[in-house]
């Protein structure tokens, strides 16, 4: 356990990191590309190499840590004039080892971005656990996670619409409490690792950030009788065979058989929501005896005691083999090293025990309707990298206009006026010597990055919506160019027209 941090040297190791440019745009460029993709995939040689012989604070803070390499004393002395090697050391970053310096975590410069923030984001230096480079071998059971990519996606994934209480559960090493406080006044951030909460505290603190409650407990146990207006997760997912010999890592595994950490979680939200309230969360899921993953998340949600909006995007699938391989590597044991093929075994039989064919992955959107029924149930195959920055103010305005628009009837729908999205681009594919497309296609720059083909009426359609006439208007004015009956028209294009506007292609004026 770390131990409880010290504001003022939090606040001097900050200001060291600080002077020394220690971000990941400068350590890129001290050694190189190649050398920073490299450490991703768990390769720390060709960082050291470049850095050669430089004893600068960036060249010393970027082995001891970022690569988790023992340095001098006396080079982080001079590295860190605030805080010091005895600083390190009280903090729980580091231990004295002769005239080294050892590092007990690793801590990580990470960038940011808020779409509309008044900073427009910055640097977060977030310490985690040493890796199983710098370890040299397996993590241990209780190893906190830094930053990776399930975490920037569900950072990126957060709304960033202004709300006043908020939940982490699972807090790991707090970075989507961080993330949340850019938008929440106050987060409670939950774990079952008094771990992973010293380096929630220990971040909170390094990055200047106050509102941070930690709490320890699992899942909702330390919030019982609590609403919140805005819960995050990245859940211990991960699906982890209930064997002996088989290692539960804290930061990945729920405890619980197959995807039941997930299905818990969707079940026992919505009472932990104020109405109008979000819950976020990435999560794994099952296909089982033929019945498809989305259909059993279906199932979760509608077995909900609180009846709950839902959006779930399943991101990618994997077979048994393929998932058993990549969470058997990710706990440090690879091919051809004693245990890798009977963990592989007994996460396959796991899986043949549940009849289970395939896992996917992906992202869940929870909302407590505000008042009245559920309005929007929509589970979607996505299977595409998201494009960039911007996802969340993606999702909030795909719900604002969801929500616009369910107060509609068709005639209200007509009745609206629309514009097209700034980010969508037409391409027509045309077979040689014939002047009609056989294909038009809208495409998104932003957003899931969706490709739709789309037909002459509704390519029309949004090609007129510039923000002046109603989109009935225009469609009768599209049904007298093609020839075709109006009302037919309009009831074709209006339930198209809104789905363009809850997926992006469409802004209502």
């Amino acid at each position: 356990m770390l131990p409880e941090p010290d504001a003022a040297l939090c606040r001097g190791l900050a200001d060291d990191l600080r002077d020394a440019g220690y971000t990941p745009e400068a350590l890129r460029s001290a050694w190189g590309a190649a050398a920073d993709d490299a450490i991703a995939r768990g390769l720390r040689a060709p960082a050291d190499r470049a850095l050669g012989g430089r004893g600068g604070a960036l060249a010393v803070l970027g082995r001891l840590f970022m690569l988790g390499m023992p340095q001098p004393a006396a080079s982080v002395a001079r590295a860190l004039p605030r805080t010091a090697p005895d600083g390190l050391v009280r903090l729980g970053l580091a231990v004295a080892a002769g005239d080294d310096v050892r590092p007990l975590a690793v801590v990580r410069p990470q960038s940011y971005a808020d779409a509309g923030a008044a900073d427009g984001g910055s640097v977060w230096w977030i310490a985690s656990d040493l890796d199983e480079a710098a370890l040299g071998g397996p993590l241990p059971e209780d190893h906190v996670l830094g930053v990776g990519g399930a975490s920037l996606t569900l950072a990126a994934l957060q709304l960033p619409t202004p709300a006043i209480r908020g939940l982490d559960i699972g807090a790991g090493c707090g970075i989507q409490a961080l993330r949340a406080r850019r938008s929440v006044e106050r987060v409670v951030a939950t774990d079952i690792s008094q771990r992973a909460l010293g380096f929630t505290r220990l971040n909170a603190l390094l990055n200047g950030v106050d509102g941070i409650e930690v709490r320890l407990g699992s899942l909702f146990d330390p919030v019982a009788g609590e609403r919140f207006d805005r819960i995050v997760s990245n859940p211990p997912f991960v699906i982890t065979p209930r064997v002996d010999d088989v290692p539960a890592y804290e930061y990945r595994d729920g405890g619980m058989e197959g995807d039941d950490v997930v299905a818990a979680f969707v079940r026992g939200v919505g009472e932990h929501l104020e109405p109008g309230g979000v819950a976020q969360l990435l999560g794994n899921w099952e296909t089982r005896a033929g019945t498809a993953g989305l259909d059993r998340v279906r199932e979760w949600v509608e077995s909900s005691s609180v009846p709950l909006d839902a959006w779930v995007v399943e991101r990618e699938s994997l077979d048994p083999l393929s998932y058993a391989e990549l969470w058997v590597r990710d706990g440090g044991t690879l091919p051809g090293t004693p245990g890798f093929a009977r963990l592989i075994d007994a996460w396959l039989d796991d899986f043949t025990s549940r009849d289970v064919s395939e896992v996917g992955f992906g992202y869940l959107l929870l909302r407590r309707p505000a008042s009245g029924a559920p309005t929007l149930a929509r589970y979607e195959l996505l299977h595409q990298a998201l494009p960039g920055d911007g996802i969340g103010a993606h999702l909030a305005d795909a719900l604002a206009a969801h929500d616009r628009l369910a107060a509609l009837d068709d005639d209200g729908v007509a009745a609206s006026v629309f514009a097209v999205a700034p980010d969508v681009t037409e391409a027509r594919h045309h077979v040689p010597g014939q002047e009609d497309p056989t294909v038009i296609e809208l495409r998104q720059g932003g957003g899931f990055g969706r490709a739709l083909g789309v037909d002459p009426g509704l390519a029309a359609l949004v090609g007129a919506c510039d923000g002046d006439l109603p989109a009935g208007a225009l469609i009768d004015a599209i049904a007298q160019l093609l020839g075709v009956d109006a009302a037919a028209l309009r009831a074709d294009l209006v339930p198209r027209v809104r789905e363009l506007a809850f997926t992006g292609f469409l802004r209502i004026v």
